[in-house]
């Protein structure tokens, strides 16, 4: 079969992740017969400096046009200093909105390689930590136009407003709903309703919305009880339903309960079977080009977009065997190298991933 995939390097370990991506594309092309049409385009800081805006229209347009986006970092320190709607971050922001994206899903998943890493007492992790995070990612208030600098009593102040509407409300929470109804799970809707107005309206839709589907097991929860029952009982959660900013604490929680971030992969979804997807990591520029970066996260992301968007299963299941291989033989990059001497690099560990696919 063929399929068209853009990819955008970006910024940082961007490129050496997303070429580990393409190298292990390339093995399952072998093994599968199918054809990856794969395009690079820039993005982010690259695309600053080659056409002057983090979004150029032609990759824009490009994505647009693909069964599949592949991402690999953005930001970094050269461009801190433009103002928020030029810098690189941007860039992804108008592409989700160009693409209409607005489910952010992270598979928050404990290996049992990465026990040690885990700061989690081992016997709280006895049950496995296997957890769908859902994530609202067009709306609230990271996206809100509400927000700026003014005169207030106390001087100058500044403020940013969450605004969620039943309509965006009811498209995530039915979508993490169905998640939950095919996996059998229970779903956990976070919020602040105790004190918010956009958390009262959140709890009363998800709960409204839960009515519709018997069969799942659900629950609303406030972020601060969340958060705390994540480091004591982190087994106990199985879909987490949350809003953009909520649901960016939940997730940096959850890594650190599994151990690692160099592994996790993620992906934003719209109504179609267009997605984004990428690593969890930033461009960590502190290594990029020193072939020290951990590409796992970036093929598992592949292999997120081959089950999720391209519908390829048994392909996206050969990459999670290639991945657990390579780990079960004791080969670790730098990152996750916890008690060895000697890691591997990004380059041998692309290889030994594409050895254990072919």
């Amino acid at each position: 079969m063929d399929f068209n995939v853009t990819l955008l390097p970006g910024d940082g370990v961007g490129a050496e992740v997303t070429d580990s991506a393409v190298a292990v594309l390339n093995a399952i092309e072998r093994k599968f017969g199918h054809n990856f049409h794969m395009r690079t385009m820039p993005i982010g800081g690259a695309a600053l400096d080659m056409t002057g805006v983090p979004l150029p229209k032609e990759t824009r347009d490009a994505c647009a046009a693909s069964d599949a986006v592949l991402l690999g970092a953005v930001g970094g320190s050269k461009w801190s200093d433009l103002k928020p709607h030029m810098r690189p971050e941007k860039g992804v922001a108008s592409l989700k909105a160009h693409m209409r994206l607005f489910a952010n899903m992270r598979p928050i998943v404990l290996d049992e390689d990465f026990i040690q890493h885990s700061p989690i007492r081992p016997e709280l992790l006895k049950k496995g930590v296997n957890i769908m995070l859902v994530r609202e990612d067009a709306g609230g208030i990271y996206a809100t136009t509400e927000r700026g600098y003014r005169d207030g009593a106390l001087g100058q102040e500044a403020f940013d407003t969450e605004v969620y509407s039943i309509s965006e409300v009811e498209r995530i929470a039915e979508f993490a709903f169905e998640i939950a109804a095919a996996r059998g799970a229970k779903l956990t809707s976070v919020d602040k309703s105790s004190a918010l107005s956009s958390g009262m309206l959140w709890r009363a839709t998800a709960e409204r919305v839960a009515k519709n589907y018997p069969s799942v097991a659900f629950e609303s929860m406030q972020i601060d009880e969340c958060l705390a029952a994540l480091v004591k009982s982190p087994s106990d959660f199985q879909v987490i339903l949350a809003p953009s900013m909520f649901g960016e604490f939940i997730a940096s929680t959850a890594s650190a309960t599994v151990g690692n971030q160099g592994t996790q992969p993620t992906c934003t979804l719209g109504a179609g079977n267009i997605g984004l997807y990428s690593p969890v990591h930033g461009p960590m520029q502190d290594i990029a080009g020193k072939d020290e970066v951990n590409p796992i996260a970036t093929v598992r992301a592949a292999a997120m977009m081959l089950s999720t968007s391209l519908k390829l299963v048994a392909e996206a299941v050969a990459i999670e065997n290639a991945v657990k291989k390579v780990l079960a033989k004791g080969l670790r990059t730098k990152d996750i190298a916890t008690g060895l001497k000697r890691p591997i690099s990004c380059s041998r560990m692309t290889e030994e991933l594409v050895y254990a696919i072919i």
